[in-house]
């Protein structure tokens, strides 16, 4: 914002706002624009910070009542320079835009001559004023927005924390269940053992549960990911003689999205998760002794 003059921005543009606001819409259209391009929620756009900046400079400005008046005044004279210079064509323009610095040129001129001038300020002088005043002083209103919106962006990313966290792929609501042919009294089960699974099934990535069942020719098996999960039903057949049949005991209606756990996620959390996940390991055997029991 410093290598920008503030008569130069349209304030009320850049929030969105009507000349008229009043301070309580000046404020919430505030917090709305800076939310959405704080610099912690756009790391990858290098002009957020800048837009961020400029939006604060707006806020302290359009909320100081000395350096609002200030800001209109300027504001309102560029406006009625832009009408007038639009009836113009554009050889007046040339015509007033030379006389226009043959005067500049003069009252520099005499002000170079004088031990003293008396000369006032002109409107962009006194907003520019107005500008150093606040910075001097601060603006406890600024402060005070920005310590709520920040209060309200850590809401929000915790809240997408939380999202994210009720996203990641759970194993044991995505179970597969495995057959393949295998007599009740086989004592081989059909040729397959649970290390020969594992085998089978652990190149498509970290097993977290293999559960031989009671019945011959089933099992059930929990992936840690849902890529690997996918990738064992789709191209895992077992032995040619005695192929695998494997299908999902709950099919994932939408791809599960996998997010590696926030350093700030709470330690407690995480304990009791691996407890439930713990408990969820006994159930497995449990629910795969009842499925028996029901096809029996």
């Amino acid at each position: 914002m410093s290598s920008k003059k503030f008569s130069d921005i349209n304030l009320y543009e850049l929030l969105g706002i009507e000349i008229e606001a009043e301070q309580a819409e000046i404020r919430r259209a505030y917090r709305k624009k800076a939310l959405e391009c704080h610099p912690d929620k756009n790391p990858d756009n290098p002009k957020a910070a800048e837009l961020f900046h400029e939006l604060s400079k707006a806020l302290e400005i359009l909320t100081d009542t000395s350096a609002r008046d200030a800001y209109d005044k300027v504001l309102k004279a560029k406006k009625a320079a832009q009408l007038r210079n639009k009836q113009l064509d554009s050889k007046r323009q040339k015509l007033k835009a030379d006389l226009e610095q043959r005067e500049r040129d003069a009252w520099h001129k005499f002000n170079s001559t004088q031990q003293y001038t008396t000369a006032s300020k002109s409107d962009e002088e006194l907003l520019q004023d107005q500008i150093e005043r606040l910075r001097r002083e601060g603006s406890k209103l600024l402060e005070e927005e920005q310590r709520l919106m920040r209060e309200q962006l850590f809401r929000t990313m915790a809240e997408s924390q939380r999202t994210n966290e009720k996203k990641i792929f759970d194993s044991s609501a995505h179970r597969i269940k495995i057959k393949w042919k295998a007599e009740k009294k086989d004592a081989d089960n059909g040729g397959y053992t649970n290390e020969m699974l594992q085998n089978f099934l652990k190149k498509y990535g970290e097993l977290v549960a293999l559960v031989m069942s009671k019945k011959k020719g089933s099992a059930l098996v929990e992936f840690k990911t849902l890529e690997a999960a996918e990738l064992a039903i789709a191209y895992e057949r077992g032995c040619l003689e005695n192929p695998l049949q494997m299908e999902w005991v709950t099919a994932p209606t939408t791809k599960a999205v996998e997010t590696p756990l926030s350093s700030s996620l709470d330690y407690e959390n995480l304990v009791m998760r691996k407890l439930r996940q713990a408990e969820e390991r006994k159930k497995l055997i449990a629910q795969m002794q009842a499925e028996d029991e029901a096809e029996e």
